[in-house]
Order: C-alpha cells, then sequence, then structure tokens
C-alpha cells in the first residue's frame, strides 16, 4: 500500500518539473546565481499551482 502513495506523489513531482521545463528560463538557466535561479522556480511553481487551488 505504501508503494502506492509513494507512486503518486512522484508522479506530481513528474508532472511539475515537465510543465516546470516549459519555462525556458529554468530549462536553460539564464540565472547567473543559485538564489535568483530558486527564486524564479519559485514564482513558476506558485504561478502553476494557482488555477488549482482556484479551482477547488
Amino acid at each position: 500500500m505504501g508503494d502506492r502513495v509513494k507512486y503518486r506523489w512522484r508522479n506530481r513531482i513528474e508532472r511539475l518539473f515537465n510543465k516546470l521545463k516549459n519555462w525556458r528560463r529554468i530549462a536553460t538557466r539564464y540565472d547567473k546565481t543559485a538564489e535568483s535561479h530558486l527564486g524564479f522556480v519559485n514564482l513558476a511553481s506558485a504561478l502553476l499551482w494557482l488555477p488549482f487551488v482556484h479551482a477547488a
């Protein structure tokens, strides 16, 4: 049973990374510092998550 839960979480995370790859800035890592890159990843993640939060 535990494997099924892990699989669901892994699937969600993999789908998130696939959506993040659509953002060219993240996929090519144009940012020069780790902090600015992580900041943009956080911003893109929040923008992708907003439609799901408001749909519920």
